[in-house]
């Protein structure tokens, strides 16, 4: 994608995934690109370090609106065409996603069968799910053999791995010539409104004081390191509180997670979150019992009282770009050729298909 207008200066606030995205994609164009973060360049107190990183429109079907699952099927096929450009390789996949149960959990996860299924017929592009038995479930992922009787399997979705991303797009964005300003927070009211070139604001919860309705969303992430278990992709457990995500990456090491609380407190891990997460973990694959727990992490995901995310001017060359919520990764390609877009015309022919508001403050 470009963004179609002559070269010209752009300041980020925020180098989170989509600040770090905006940059690669505005400095690959040819423009003079400076971005502002409050933390350091390991992205410490972005929600992208902590997450999951998982590529999965269908599953998140159960709990999202039909506009963000298009999204996310349109960067499966972005992600890609961005990693191409990177100048440090980073895991991917797309080996789809594996859902299983318990007995006692049958009656819920027949409930998320039809209604993953409803989804599927209702958006078009989304593959059709597929229903395992104990057999087809074993042929699908050999170290589940025995383990459960039934799942359920979504084809063609993906992960990725956030924190070689990251790192991948600081490399990229070094060798391009980025200004790159750490530990220097920056608030729009820090620049003149009349000064020249475009400012964009991607500094997630950081930008609270400018759009007062973001919220943070708590998430709990538990990353473990389990030589003794070999997963081919994502695997969900149904779950009677809320369903738990165990990504494998690389070299043995998974994320755990799955927990929401309405909060955007940052203090460490509960006791009640840990326990459940790596329990879940350890019924899904008895070798989960001798992992070496690597983090035990929490974030805040940036989130609009709707839930979805949002493009906003707040004046002339002044864009905000958030409310990813806990879609980031799913969607930033989409949001990203979206804003790309909105700085080129003024609008994006994909607003109404993903339920994406470009708004004035």
């Amino acid at each position: 994608m470009s963004s179609s207008i002559p070269p010209t200066s752009f300041t980020l606030l925020g180098a989170g995934l989509m600040g770090r995205l905006l940059a690669l994609a505005l400095a690959r164009d040819g423009h003079q690109v400076t971005v502002h973060d409050a933390g350091g360049p390991d992205a410490d107190g972005a929600a992208a370090r902590v997450a999951a990183a998982m590529l999965a429109p269908l599953a998140e079907s159960a709990i999202t609106e039909p506009g963000v699952v298009r999204m996310g099927r349109y960067a499966l096929e972005r992600w890609p065409q961005l990693l191409a450009q990177l100048d440090a390789p980073v895991f991917f996949q797309r080996n789809g996603t594996l859902i299983v149960w318990h007995r006692q959990d049958a009656a819920e996860a027949a409930r998320l069968q039809r209604q993953l299924e409803h989804n599927q017929q209702r958006i078009p592009g989304l593959p059709a799910l597929k229903a395992l038995d104990g057999v087809c479930l074993a042929n699908a992922e050999p170290a589940l053999a025995g383990r459960f009787n039934r799942g359920v399997y979504l084809p063609d979705e993906g992960q990725l791995d956030n924190r070689q991303l990251l790192s991948a797009l600081l490399v990229t964005l070094r060798r391009l010539g980025v200004a790159l300003h750490w530990n220097s927070p920056r608030t729009p009211e820090d620049f003149a409104a009349d000064a020249p070139g475009w400012l964009i604001d991607c500094r997630g919860l950081g930008a609270r004081g400018a759009w007062k309705d973001l919220r943070g969303v708590r998430g709990e992430v538990a990353r473990v390191h389990a030589p003794e278990v070999t997963l081919q992709r994502p695997t969900r457990l149904v779950h009677p509180r809320y369903p738990i995500y165990i990504a494998p990456k690389e070299d043995h090491l998974f994320v755990i997670g799955a927990t929401e609380i309405e909060s955007d407190d940052l203090s460490p891990p509960s006791v009640r979150s840990t326990l459940e997460l790596l329990s879940a973990a350890y019924a899904v694959h008895s070798g989960f019992a001798e992992a070496r727990i690597v983090e035990i992490a929490t974030q805040a995901r940036p989130t609009l009282p709707d839930n979805l995310p949002a493009i906003r001017r707040i004046g002339p060359r002044r864009l905000q770009v958030n409310g990813l919520y806990r879609h980031g990764f799913m969607i930033s390609p989409a949001l990203l050729d979206a804003t790309l877009d909105v700085i080129a015309t003024g609008a994006t022919p994909h607003a109404q298909a993903w339920q994406l508001r470009i708004e004035e403050a």
